[in-house]
């Protein structure tokens, strides 16, 4: 299975995948989010694959490799002529990467009936994690378009630190003094999983901490949560457009 994609993109991908899981599987995803395709036998990045070479480069050894799969599914390349004149005679089998805008279907139901599975799975990754008398907060997301202002994280996190403690954790990239860094998603997650509460934007780490099934806050401003928003029976979703 090839699925591109951020964070979230894979995580509302996730039911589907699963389903898919054959007597062997691998999946090529992007590099972040290698971690989380536990199901699988093996995962490793699109680049370190060397998928992204094909159609553009000399990419024998890629096609050698995909030749030994009896099935390829394929979430990379749909809008790539190049690519699937290369791979034509592979067992490929293409899906399209993005849910339509329209808000008529949910993203992992979208995925979900790519592949013949039922709607209404929620993604879930377990973690081993004691549970810890924290909120965690995540300020951020790949688009500062979606980002509730940091002013008003604060105030919220003054409010809940009445009853808890506040903890915030962000990304390599963003800018954040008091933040905690993570080495990968599953250690992340693992964090996320020990707390009471977690609070963030539309983002990917909105959809991992619901995958763990706490208490989840997501806030959304310019996108869909008909169609983005985290699924969980503990998810909570505010519309602040």
């Amino acid at each position: 299975m090839i699925r591109p994609g951020g964070v979230g993109d894979f995580i509302v991908s996730l039911p589907a995948l699963e389903h898919l899981k054959g007597d062997y599987t691998e999946v090529w995803t992007a590099a972040q989010n290698v971690p989380l395709a536990r199901f699988a036998n093996r995962a490793q990045s699109i680049t370190s694959a060397g998928l992204d070479r094909v159609g553009v480069a000399n990419a024998y050894d890629v096609i050698s490799r995909l030749q030994q799969f009896d099935s390829i599914v394929s979430w990379y390349g749909t809008n790539r002529p190049d690519f699937r004149a290369e791979v034509a005679q592979l067992p490929f089998q293409f899906h399209e990467a993005v849910p339509p805008a329209n808000g008529a279907v949910h993203a992992v139901d979208f995925f979900a009936a790519q592949v013949g599975l039922s709607p209404g799975a929620i993604p879930r990754l377990q973690y081993d994690s004691e549970s810890g008398n924290y909120a965690a907060i995540h300020p951020f997301s790949g688009n500062p378009r979606k980002n509730w202002p940091i002013q008003n994280f604060r105030e919220l996190a003054r409010r809940i630190s009445r009853y808890m403690l506040v903890r915030w954790c962000c990304g390599p990239e963003e800018q954040l003094d008091e933040c905690l860094r993570f080495k990968s998603l599953d250690e992340l997650g693992g964090w996320l999983a020990g707390a009471r509460l977690y609070v963030g934007n539309d983002s990917g780490i909105s959809h991992l901490a619901a995958a763990t099934g706490i208490p989840v806050i997501a806030i959304f401003r310019n996108t869909d949560p008909l169609v983005w928003a985290p699924r969980g029976r503990n998810v909570r979703i505010a519309w602040l457009g």
